[in-house]
């Protein structure tokens, strides 16, 4: 199990902006080694409760929350990272536990029983978490990602693009989902992660973007979008 704890910012920009600002990150930071010419694909299965606790107290802006969801980096792959954050005041924690495909497949169906059985300790929460607030599926995101790294105070910063979501077919294992938009294609999401403080050249970047704080999750636009679409 690993365990992250540390703050996170998060902007909207135009991708005139991201493409700015992902040279100059890439100029000075180290890139994510997975970023190759045009980034990499992340896609996430978010669970939640039969009644959308966790989507709500996003949206109310409750200071204590959790979210819980299923990574993956290639439908093909023969592993998931099952992931918790939970909102503490400014601060988030992650913690991640990598589970074998098939392992991964049956949590998906919303089989907890692999959690249960495994002898981690943050496997067998999460078991506890899903059951007894009766988590299902609920959706799928996936999007592009730029990523690059400082190493002073862990300072990570992330371009996202691309957005796109499934509430009607909730495999993510599936390499031929389809998948509808739920951000402006023009738009992106700018993510600022670090512990203590931000280097200096780093904020002068992010303040120089034309940017809008972003308070919703990719989970709740992706919610938001089919809600709207819906009613």
């Amino acid at each position: 199990m690993e365990e992250v704890f540390r703050q996170e910012k998060k902007y909207l920009i135009s991708m005139e902006e991201f493409y700015r600002a992902g040279g100059q990150f890439g100029a000075l930071l180290h890139e994510d080694p997975h970023n190759g010419a045009h980034g990499y694909r992340i896609r996430s299965l978010y669970f939640d409760t039969l009644s959308d606790r966790d989507f709500h107290e996003k949206e109310d802006g409750v200071e204590l929350r959790r979210k819980l969801r299923l990574r993956l980096y290639d439908p093909r792959g023969d592993f998931a990272m099952l992931e918790m954050k939970q909102k503490q005041g400014m601060y988030q924690k992650k913690r991640s536990l990598r589970l074998a495909r098939e392992d991964a497949q049956r949590v998906a169906r919303g089989d907890y029983t692999p959690l249960a059985e495994s002898t981690d300790p943050f496997a067998q929460e999460c078991y506890a978490v899903l059951q007894c607030h009766t988590y299902r599926p609920k959706t799928v995101v996936e999007y592009r990602r730029k990523a690059f790294i400082a190493k002073e105070n862990r300072i990570r910063i992330t371009l996202d693009h691309q957005i796109a979501a499934s509430e009607s077919h909730l495999d993510p294992f599936d390499p031929a989902l389809v998948l509808n938009p739920v951000l402006d294609p023009w738009l992106a999401v700018l993510e600022v992660k670090y512990n203590g403080f931000l280097l200096s050249y780093i904020r002068e970047i992010i303040n120089n973007c034309n940017r809008s704080e972003l308070s919703v999750s990719k989970y709740c636009l992706a919610r938001s979008a089919s809600m709207h679409y819906y009613f």
